[in-house]
């Protein structure tokens, strides 16, 4: 049965210890004391399975919003020299919102 890396990622680390009971192969050998962490990578390359696809920015602009998230941390910056509480808050407030859109457009 093929399965794909968001079927292997929502998957508890027993149903991935199950699968790779069924399959013989070197690079799974101590599967039953791996950690989900480093077994669904070494699953996704016995399997097949591509995980290259996922985690790349769906954002035509991504360049820009890094870009303006470092000018920003300028502004913080300065804003902490200068003790500027308002500035702080509402600089702090707009990296937070741009990370959270980073975040968002990565599949």
């Amino acid at each position: 049965m093929p399965y794909t890396y968001d079927e292997l990622s929502k998957m508890t680390v027993n149903e991935l210890r199950k699968i790779a009971d069924t399959i013989e192969h070197d690079d799974l050998k101590g599967h039953s004391t791996m950690h989900k962490d480093k077994l669904l990578p070494i699953l996704c390359k016995v399997l097949g399975v591509d995980i290259a696809a996922h985690h790349r920015a769906a954002l035509s602009n991504k360049g820009k919003i890094k870009a303006e998230i470092r000018q920003l941390k300028v502004e913080r910056d300065q804003a902490i020299a200068a003790k500027d509480k308002e500035k702080l808050h509402a600089v702090r407030k707009r990296i937070h919102q741009l990370k959270k859109i980073l975040r968002r457009a990565i599949v």
